[in-house]
């Protein structure tokens, strides 16, 4: 028996047929629909988007937050659409698929992206992690709230952890965050929040 092989797509593609409802991302050709958030996924989201907004607005960065934008790696048929997106508004006129397609690939466009970790833990971890590595973001944030990951991620037993990918050297090194660990974010050094205040958002007990 022969088995059908799923005809792959280009990002064009994908972009002239994503609809306005829903989410979805393009991973290496292959269309993923991304499932209803819970309410402590988007409870931790919108916490996140409120605190760096502050910091970013006090400090006089000419930032933003955009609801549905993607990022697309450079050479790949892919596209995600991050928890949370900050953008550089000035490096946007570089950006040869904002206007029309609400797309970034230019790590200057994109200070720092946050993953709220779902059920498939390992596109955060893996994937995507290697993906914004490759475009040079600065920093990545992987926020697992219900220590989905794999041990060496969430600790033994796990918990609840979130892993702030810092670029180093064209690497990213990762330093992980529990309970009442203080957040060390490059991009927003004064930031004042805990690991444990994150995961309160979103009603998880630490």
């Amino acid at each position: 028996m022969t088995q059908a092989i799923p005809k792959l797509v280009t990002f064009e593609d994908f972009a002239a047929w994503r609809p306005e409802g829903g989410r979805y991302e393009l991973h290496d050709g292959v269309i993923v629909e991304m499932a209803q958030p819970v309410g402590d996924h988007e409870d931790i989201v919108g916490f996140l988007v409120e605190k760096i907004a502050i910091e970013y607005v006090r400090n006089g960065l000419p930032y933003t937050i955009p609801k549905t934008a993607l990022v697309k790696p450079t050479n790949s048929e892919s596209a995600y659409s991050p928890d949370v997106l900050l953008l550089n508004r000035p490096n946007l006129v570089n950006e040869p698929l904002w206007k029309k397609e609400s797309t970034v690939s230019l790590a200057a466009s994109i200070p720092l992206v946050v993953e709220v970790v779902s059920t498939n833990w390992d596109d955060d971890y893996y994937t995507k992690q290697g993906k914004y590595e490759g475009i040079g973001i600065p920093e990545y944030w992987v926020v697992d709230y219900l220590g989905l990951g794999a041990k060496k991620f969430t600790g033994n037993p796990k918990q609840p952890t979130i892993s702030i990918y810092q670029l180093i050297d064209g690497e990213y090194q990762v330093t992980q965050f529990r309970g009442n660990n203080r957040i060390v974010s490059p991009t927003f050094p004064e930031l004042n929040l805990t690991a444990e205040h994150i995961f309160k958002a979103g009603g998880i007990p630490t």
